[in-house]
Order: C-alpha cells, then sequence, then structure tokens
C-alpha cells in the first residue's frame, strides 16, 4: 500500500492545458494522461485535490464564478475531486495562501484528514513544489514549455509527464528537505 494518502494538484499547465485567465468552460481541455492518471490514484484509494492560484480574480480579469465555472468543467472531465482550493489573491497581496506560500496546501490536507507529509503535490511550475515544500508534503514538477530551466533544475522530483508523476507517488515520494514552520493558516509559526 503507498503511504500517500491524498494527491493534490496544480489546475492550468498540470490536469488542463494552460489557457491564461480562463474563464470559459468550453476552453478545458485534459492535459494528456490527465485521466490515466486519475484513474491510477483512485483505483488505489488516494484521495485526489486541486490547489490552484487564480490571480485572475484580483486582477478584475476573471469572478469567482467565473473561476467555479471552469472547476466544475475540469471536475466534468477528469473528477469528482475531494477537495477543491483556489487563491484568489495577487501576487502583491502578501496573501498566506498564494503558492509558493504553503496555505492551500495545508488547508486542503486538513480537509482531507490527512498530514501535509502524507500527501504529494504536482504541479508545472517552481510556485507549485516549493509550496510543497513549505508545507511539508512531498512536492513533483512536470515541466511544460512555460516551465523556467531555473525551476527544472531546482525541483527536487522531476516526471517527464503527468502519469509518471502519479507512478512516481505511489511508488513513494521521495525524501524531501524539512519544511518552514508554518501553522494551518499558512502563516510562520
Amino acid at each position: 500500500m503507498s503511504p500517500v494518502k491524498a494527491v493534490l494538484f496544480d489546475r492550468d499547465g498540470t490536469l488542463v492545458h494552460d489557457v491564461p485567465y480562463n474563464g470559459d468552460p468550453a476552453r478545458v481541455r485534459p492535459v494528456d494522461l490527465a485521466r490515466e492518471a486519475l484513474d491510477l490514484l483512485r483505483s488505489r484509494g488516494i484521495r485526489t485535490g486541486v490547489v490552484s492560484n487564480q490571480s485572475g480574480i484580483a486582477r478584475g480579469l476573471l469572478t469567482d464564478a467565473d473561476v467555479r465555472r471552469v472547476n466544475h468543467r475540469v471536475d466534468e472531465l477528469l473528477g469528482p475531486f475531494d477537495v477543491w482550493a483556489v487563491c484568489p489573491h495577487g501576487p502583491g497581496d502578501g496573501c498566506s495562501c498564494r503558492k509558493p506560500e504553503p496555505g492551500l496546501i495545508l488547508w486542503s490536507a486538513e480537509r482531507l484528514g490527512t498530514a501535509p507529509a502524507d500527501c504529494v503535490v504536482i504541479g508545472d511550475i517552481g510556485a507549485d513544489v516549493e509550496a510543497a515544500r513549505r508545507a511539508g508534503a512531498h512536492g513533483i514538477l512536470v515541466p511544460t514549455p512555460q516551465t523556467r530551466p531555473e525551476e527544472t533544475a531546482s525541483a527536487d522530483h522531476v516526471e517527464p509527464d503527468l502519469l509518471s508523476a502519479v507512478r512516481a507517488a505511489l511508488t513513494g515520494p521521495p525524501p524531501r528537505s524539512a519544511p518552514a514552520a508554518y501553522d494551518t493558516s499558512g502563516r510562520p509559526r
């Protein structure tokens, strides 16, 4: 049995193709192997969730309702997910939930009734794996053309695609560095 209790995914660029500031459910397209990866997790009883920065809300480019409609479409195509966590803040807002801060991951783990150390976070940029590290979770980077080379170079664990990342999570995530001390709201202790 896998020691992993939950896998949390970034949404855009990881589960679905990245359409910047997408508020249109008709534009949602799963990435290759997304369905297979999620089916594998669910067949093993592993909980799944989505942790997503949506700064378009803070920038006035999207509404909460737009994001909910897109998330609903992702759920229709790939779900159901056990938890959804969205940060509506902009990069300069100083919130504790916007990745690379750990708040979304800590909140999701709590909602799932598991410790962050029993979670794997899979994403396509450095902020995703840094948020995992800060939360005490395991991070796996699945690079895309938008992933900066330095993000790939600094990631503890890199996989070529989503299914490979899920398989790696199931065989036991690699050791991680010690997390920073944060409480469940994502604030430093």
